[in-house]
C-alpha cells in the first residue's frame, strides 16, 4: 500500500506577492487565480496596485506597502494575512553598471529593496503570524548569480545572497519552506531603464544564444513560483528558469 500524500494545490490558498503589480510578481499572480487560488498583490504605489487589480479581475485583492517599514509590513499583515504563502519579486529596473561608474548611495538603493526589503518582510510577517503552517516563501534571485558578466556587480552580488539567505531561512524557519526562483533574461519592466528599441535589440541577441531558442516571458517564470509553493518536499532551493543560459 502506498503512504498517505498531502496533496499541495493553489486551490483556495492565499498568496501574497511583495512586488506583484508587473513583470513577474503580477505573473505569479495571475497563475495563482488560474489555480483557484487569492492573490493579494503588494507594492509601495497604490496606483500601481489599483492598475494590477484592475488587470487581474475577481478574487484579488491589493495593499500599499513599504518594505522598509516595519509598521506598514504589519499593517499589511492586519489587512491580509494570515496567507499561504510570501512570494517576494520587488525591485527597480536594472541597468548594467560597471565597477568605475558605481556610487555608495547606488549600491545601496538597488540592495535595499531587492535584499533589505525581502529579508526585513520575511522578518516581520514571520514574527506576526503572518503565515499559515504548511506554508512558504518564495524569493527571487537570478541566474546573475551562476553566470555573472561585465557591468553585473550589483545583479550577481544580490542574486548570491539571496541564495544563500534561502538556504538560511529554511533552516531557521523549518518547517516553513523557503526557496527562490532564480530567471534569467526576461521580458519584463526589469529594462524598462532601456529605450524601447535597445530592449528588443537586447531580447533578440539574448534569445539567439539559448538552447530554447527564445526569450524568457513572465509566465513561463512564474511557473516556477507556483512548484515552489506547490512542492511540499521543496526548501532550500534556488529553481533555475533561463532558457538554458548557463550551459552557453
Amino acid at each position: 500500500m502506498f503512504a498517505d500524500r498531502r496533496v499541495m494545490t493553489l486551490l483556495d490558498q492565499r498568496v501574497l506577492v511583495i512586488g506583484g503589480t508587473s513583470g513577474l510578481g503580477l505573473a505569479v499572480a495571475r497563475a495563482v487565480l488560474e489555480r483557484g487560488g487569492a492573490p493579494v498583490v503588494a507594492s509601495r504605489r497604490s496606483e500601481s496596485v489599483a492598475h494590477a487589480l484592475d488587470h487581474l479581475g475577481g478574487g484579488a485583492a491589493g495593499g500599499v506597502v513599504d518594505v522598509q517599514d516595519d509598521t506598514s509590513l504589519a499593517a499589511l499583515v492586519n489587512d491580509h494575512g494570515p496567507v499561504d504563502h510570501l512570494v517576494y519579486t520587488a525591485g527597480e529596473p536594472l541597468e548594467m553598471t560597471m565597477l568605475a561608474d558605481l556610487t555608495a548611495q547606488r549600491i545601496r538603493s538597488f540592495w535595499d529593496t531587492r535584499y533589505v526589503g525581502a529579508i526585513n518582510a520575511a522578518r516581520v510577517i514571520v514574527g506576526r503570524d503572518g503565515i499559515r503552517g504548511g506554508g512558504s516563501i518564495v524569493l527571487t534571485s537570478g541566474n546573475a548569480a551562476q553566470r555573472p558578466g561585465p557591468g553585473w556587480a550589483l545583479g550577481a552580488s544580490i542574486c548570491g545572497a539571496v541564495n544563500a539567505l534561502t538556504r538560511q531561512l529554511a533552516l531557521e524557519l523549518a518547517p516553513l519552506r523557503v526557496n527562490n526562483v532564480a530567471p534569467g533574461v526576461t521580458r519584463s519592466p526589469l529594462w524598462s531603464a532601456m529605450p524601447a528599441d535597445e530592449q528588443q535589440a537586447f531580447y533578440d541577441g539574448v534569445a539567439a544564444t539559448l538552447p530554447v531558442g527564445r526569450i524568457t516571458e513572465p509566465d513561463d517564470v512564474a511557473l516556477a513560483y507556483v512548484y515552489a509553493m506547490e512542492q511540499p518536499m521543496a526548501t532550500g532551493t534556488s529553481l533555475l528558469v533561463d532558457g538554458g543560459a548557463v550551459l552557453v
